[in-house]
């Protein structure tokens, strides 16, 4: 058998690239399918939790937000301070943050 040519041994390696390059790129799209498919909870919190994280609340007490349907600071006008600090994940500190940030934006529990 001949010796190929440099011009086709170039071709090769440019073909085996491409094909290279493809498998990769159909791996990348079939684990973003996977990953847009399968959503965990933490995706779901860390959807709703730009505004708590904002004003810096620890991750339990977010969660514990989140999971009662408060996502911002204008949905606890709802509630009363007790029942906010019923809730699991909810520290002192939370509360003094979270009535700290309602007063600076005039806001207040329910009585």
């Amino acid at each position: 058998m001949a010796k190929p040519s440099p011009a086709k041994v170039k071709m090769l390696a440019s073909q085996a690239k491409k094909e290279a390059a493809a498998k990769r790129a159909l791996k990348k799209a079939v684990q973003e399918n996977l990953t847009t498919l399968i959503s965990s909870p933490e995706d779901d919190y860390f959807e709703h939790d730009g505004n708590w994280r904002a004003i810096g609340l620890a991750a339990p007490a977010r969660r514990a937000l989140i999971d009662e349907g408060f996502y911002q600071l204008s949905d606890l006008r709802k509630v009363s301070v007790a029942a906010i600090k019923d809730l699991h994940g909810m520290g002192p500190n939370a509360i003094r943050i979270l009535v700290a940030e309602m007063k600076k934006q005039d806001l207040s529990f329910r009585n």
